[in-house]
């Protein structure tokens, strides 16, 4: 059995505070990209794994990293000057048994396909060069890994580490995460083919005002001059206010692409749909937690979780624990308004046999009474992990 302590939250609601700051970064800004890339590999390289050895291998594959390229995008259609780079380094068993693996060429397929799926406007073949620089695992490591795999037995933790959780969202939260998820959706593309992937929101709450910020690229070909720019803005603006209103009772205002000058016909219009075809570059880990935000004011772990191996790597497997811990805890128990969950491991012991597992809880009743329906919650979802990998290949998480 897992050390579960569980007490209660002692600090003010966050939608209490006088001020909240919320931010999610869309499927097309760079960083994300380097996420999505990093953990559809691992997924890949997972299937590999169980198809060649029967079982998911040792592989660390979360340090992407994508440099941008140089674009001249124009109304009407502009092109690329420079391709995007990316670079997907890590660890990965590449041979077994005298067996090469083809480690490096999954790779490129695996970010070619995830590419032409989800950002459409990229030219897979002129706009983008996928580098793999995939080696094996340290020794020490390889050997955890197989301890487990070999034996079938509980996976070991391969990292001293700590994942957290929280449920539910606030309205803001919600605002910001639904928001980007309606925007870069298919149905919403479908009639609006000129929003870009890269979406960017910050949403920052005063008080009872939430001001939601959208950064967003136009794709320039769908885009005549800087007038029916300014029209497709305004459709977007309106869409975004009319949903955020669905979500809060609290006075929202938004504001699309506030750097434009359309005076000056300076807007942001891309080629591509991304701000990688010239304005940024990323990184693994630098975007959206595993909850889909990245949320200043509540307990958020620095792990970069994409990428990671779904078996045993505590920096992934804990923190999608955590998350689902906090919801259920908070659907199940109709007394709790609100869940934190954080938990430690220790390199080498069973991935079950966290150090602590700390639940705390906001309940307007004293908490006796249901603090062993919160261990017993706790206990199964700690109980899962050794299957938790399943969870990854069948993408039950989104980590991007």
């Amino acid at each position: 059995m897992a050390k579960i302590a569980v007490g209660t939250l002692e600090f003010p609601k966050v939608s209490d505070l006088p001020v909240e700051i919320v931010e999610r970064k869309g499927i097309g800004h760079p960083d994300t990209i380097c996420d999505a890339l990093a953990e559809e590999l691992s997924i890949a390289l997972s299937q590999l794994y169980r198809e060649e050895c029967g079982a998911i291998m040792h592989h660390n594959v979360d340090k992407a990293l994508l440099i941008g390229g140089i674009a001249n995008p124009q109304f009407g259609g502009g092109h690329m000057v420079a391709p995007i780079e990316v670079y997907l380094t890590g660890r990965a068993i590449n041979e077994l048994n005298g067996k090469r693996l083809p480690v490096e060429e999954l790779a490129i397929e695996t970010a070619h396909n995830w590419l032409k799926e989800n950002i459409p406007n990229i030219d897979i073949s002129n706009h983008i060069i996928i580098h793999p620089k995939l080696k094996p695992g340290s020794k020490d490591l390889v050997e955890l890994f197989e301890r487990f795999q070999i034996k079938g037995e509980i996976p070991l933790a391969n990292d001293t580490s700590f994942g957290v959780g929280y449920a539910p969202f606030n309205d803001i939260e919600t605002i910001v995460y639904e928001l980007e998820r309606a925007l870069n959706s298919k149905e919403f593309k479908k009639d609006h083919p000129y929003v870009g992937e890269d979406i960017k929101i910050m949403g920052v709450r005063n008080n009872d005002y939430i001001k939601i910020t959208i950064a967003m690229a136009f794709v320039d070909r769908f885009v005549k001059d800087v007038n029916d720019y300014i029209e497709k803005k305004e459709i977007v603006t309106n869409y975004a206010y009319s949903l955020a209103k669905k979500l809060t009772d609290r006075t929202v205002d938004i504001f699309v692409n506030t750097a434009d000058d359309p005076d000056s016909e300076s807007v942001y219009i891309t080629v591509t749909g991304t701000s990688a075809e010239a304005g940024d570059d990323g990184q693994v880990g630098r975007g959206n937690r595993v909850n889909g935000l990245i949320t200043p004011y509540r307990p958020m772990s620095l792990e970069a979780a994409a990428g990671k191996n779904p078996v045993s790597h505590i920096g992934k497997i804990y923190n999608t624990a955590a998350m689902d811990m906090a919801e259920r805890i908070v659907s199940e128990i109709e007394e709790i308004d609100e869940t934190y969950c954080y938990l430690v491991s220790q390199i080498g012991k069973p991935i079950t046999e966290p150090q602590v597992c700390d639940v705390k809880l906001r309940i307007s009743r004293d908490i006796k009474g249901i603090e062993e329906k919160v261990r017993k919650i706790a206990q199964e979802e700690i109980d899962k992990l050794p299957e938790t990998w399943n969870k990854f290949l069948k993408r039950h998480f989104r980590l991007y």
